[in-house]
């Protein structure tokens, strides 16, 4: 192989570091202004005022003592790491300005980019975990991301506890005692909190702040990070890490991306725990390709107007859904009916998004029956595109989840999950009426 020296241990920081700016007259820059610019010097692309793809799986030394000074730095003979791009598995230029990027818009030191949401998670729980080590989980979570933890992992030596979305301090409390215990007999530790909120596909949210104050009781902070996949509402309507978070995850696939023509996933958060995911990443592949990362980069000059666009419109199909004679209720955070959701709404949230449940009076046939009229909506399993798009949970995404899971879960037959997109309201609206008139 051509990257024989192995680049485990140590980051690949640039060899010519670009002047960031992110102030103007000691003013910070809003996330939406620097997404047009920041991370890209137009005069190392010879004056293009877009990077260009950088199609490439090797980087060139300006000379043979720059290489050799490189990987003196990968191999640890020299302090303070390689120096710039060597070798596409580990960074590229496209890849490293949507980092930078992706950095911004979470407030986080660091960020990686990867193939698809799912790399990312597993890369992250691979990276943290060892044989007799237990994870603490809310639930839900995406069928996958429960799935690589009760499967995956467990071959492993890896266990976990799982608690439910909205559980309370108290309830938290017990959850962590439960798994240091549960770490203590296996001969492991708890290295990891992995948290899904909203969660996917009921809405429910977890308490971060909550969890951050049980985690600190029972467990050595700088051991055990609290992650949290903030697709559904990120990077617009909630910001974890200034809750307690320690890394966010997301599905770049979905409102980052928000063209439905892409697959991705990022971590962001602190520098300590995205080197030892890095580490793990340069090993093992799954970054985000080129092309994949130019199309992002595009994607993030608009997400925000996207978002706040998507989010009116579902404010007001929710406000028609919920007086509709066959709609037996709605999980959407602009309509939370639980005092307690409420509460971790308003101290988290800074917008409901557009992505809900809605619950069809019957049960599997009558949804069906809705999802098959639809016309402008289509039946695809994903969120967070321009357009609107309905699956069902129970039949679809879920549909690996133990029956008895699903119950105490909330995927019901009955449940229908759906992602608003940036058509028309009314034209959405006069969809789902006629939808629901087939029920």
């Amino acid at each position: 192989m051509t990257d024989a020296i192995d680049p485990v241990d140590q980051p690949t920081p640039r060899r010519k570091p670009k002047d960031l700016v992110t102030t103007i007259n000691g003013r910070p820059m809003k996330p939406s202004t620097l997404m047009m610019g920041y991370g890209y010097d137009p005069v190392l692309s010879e004056g293009s005022l877009k990077a260009p793809i950088f199609l490439t799986s090797t980087f060139a030394f300006e000379n043979a003592a720059a290489g050799k000074r490189h990987f003196e730095g990968i191999t640890g003979k020299r302090e303070g790491g390689a120096e710039g791009l060597v070798y596409s598995r580990f960074n590229a230029p496209n890849q490293e300005i949507l980092e930078d990027r992706l950095a911004i818009w979470d407030g986080a030191e660091e960020a990686l980019s990867f193939s698809s949401g799912m790399t990312a998670i597993a890369i992250l729980m691979l990276a943290a975990c060892k044989a007799g080590d237990v994870i603490v989980h809310s639930g839900p979570l995406y069928a996958a991301s429960e799935g690589f933890v009760a499967k995956i992992m467990a071959k492993y030596g890896v266990t976990y506890v799982d608690f439910p979305a909205g559980a309370t301090a108290e309830e938290l409390d017990a959850v962590m005692a439960k798994a240091k215990a549960q770490a203590e007999a296996q001969g492991g530790e708890v290295p990891l909190i992995y948290l899904e909120s909203p969660a996917n596909p009921t809405n429910a949210l977890v308490d971060v702040e909550a969890v951050k104050v049980a985690r600190d009781r029972h467990f050595d902070a700088d051991r055990c990070p609290i992650a949290i996949d903030n697709t559904f509402l990120g990077p617009l309507w909630s910001r974890p890490l200034e809750h307690g978070a320690d890394l966010v995850v997301y599905s770049l696939t979905k409102y980052v991306g928000g063209h439905s023509d892409l697959v991705a996933g990022s971590v962001s958060g602190k520098k300590r725990f995205i080197d030892a995911i890095r580490a793990l990443r340069n090993t093992m592949g799954g970054i985000a390709d080129p092309n994949t990362a130019w199309m992002l980069l595009r994607s993030l000059e608009t997400v925000e107007l996207r978002m706040e666009r998507a989010g009116k419109n579902a404010e007001k199909v929710c406000e028609f859904l919920k007086g509709h004679p066959k709609v037996d209720g709605l999980g959407y955070l602009g309509m939370i009916e639980d005092t307690r959701q409420q509460d971790i709404y308003d101290r988290h949230c800074l917008g409901a998004g557009s992505t809900f449940s809605v619950f069809i009076k019957g049960g599997e046939a009558e949804c069906f029956r809705f999802l098959d009229a639809l016309k402008v909506a289509k039946l695809a399993v994903s969120l967070g595109g321009t357009e609107t798009l309905a699956s069902h949970p129970a039949s679809m995404t879920h549909l690996s989840v133990p029956d008895e899971r699903k119950a105490a879960l909330g995927i019901t037959d009955n449940l229908v999950r759906i992602s608003i997109g940036i058509e028309d309201p009314d034209d959405l609206i006069a969809d789902f009426e006629q939808a629901l008139a087939k029920v």
